[in-house]
């Protein structure tokens, strides 16, 4: 071994005795000097919610409906005239032909609470058992972007990614929580809606994360732009939009809906 390679191993070796030897010095001092009271956060505090119970909404949230008019809905077809579905015993159900209802306020990114019955006396099969959908964002007559209301509970003889709680052609949900029809049934949805570039062009997705009958069927999930029946989804640029109910033709009934804007 050379004099140049002695002269390395040599200071090698000081360095790695004085880091062993320093290591433990900083560590005691960081301990020392840390305090729990470092890390705490007090302001601001986050402002006090009423949770919500079976009956009644959350302290800030919006009621779409309370069980007794449709004062929040219009005509998804003529949004200067009134919804034309017929509410009795607390409840709004489907009028088939009067078209789809929307909601008179545009929302953006929100948390949605519905409660949703299939008729009992169910005939048909597939995407004839008291289908509806729930269209989280309105984007125009027709279109947005749907999750489906339809009866699974037994019948399952549809495709999987239009069954209850689809996000219709484009999510299966991820486990099939249907009650029986004539059951009064609850979706949760977190909506975070599309952000679009002053261009037009898609800057970030819309996600939904949904649950079932408290159920997780949806985890976060991106879309890939509106609802089509037929063809694939594509986004166009929009802003704000209305939450629309679709008439079907089933007389579905829905009830304590409320809806908590998150911005």
């Amino acid at each position: 071994m050379n004099a140049r390679t002695r002269a390395a191993v040599m200071s090698g070796l000081m360095m790695l005795a004085w880091t062993a030897h320093a290591a433990p010095q900083a560590a005691t001092q960081t301990a020392t000097q840390a305090k729990p009271e470092d890390t705490e956060v007090w302001k601001p505090e986050p402002r006090r919610v009423t949770p919500a119970l079976p009956t009644r909404a959350p302290s800030d949230a919006i009621v779409l409906f309370d069980g007794k008019g449709l004062g929040e809905w219009v005509s998804a077809a003529a949004p200067d005239k009134p919804a034309a579905w017929t509410v009795a015993d607390g409840a709004f159900s489907v009028r088939a032909g009067s078209g789809d209802i929307e909601t008179r306020r545009a929302f953006l990114d929100y948390q949605l609470h519905l409660e949703w019955r299939a008729p009992s006396t169910l005939r048909g099969r597939g995407q004839e058992r008291g289908n509806s959908g729930v269209f989280l964002a309105s984007t125009g007559m027709g279109t947005g972007y749907e999750i489906q209301v339809l009866d699974c509970a037994e019948h399952t003889s549809t495709y999987a990614n239009g069954q209850a709680a689809s996000l219709y052609k484009q999510h299966i949900p991820l486990v099939n929580a249907c009650a029986a029809p004539g059951e009064w049934q609850a979706y949760d949805i977190i909506w975070t809606a599309p952000r679009f570039k002053a261009d037009g062009s898609l800057q970030s997705p819309a996600y939904v994360t949904a649950l079932h009958n408290g159920v997780l069927v949806q985890h976060h999930v991106a879309l890939r732009g509106e609802t089509m029946y037929i063809g694939l989804p594509s986004y166009r640029k929009h802003g704000p939009a209305p939450i629309r109910l679709q008439d079907h033709g089933d007389p579905v009934s829905f009830r304590n809906i409320w809806v908590r804007p998150l911005n």
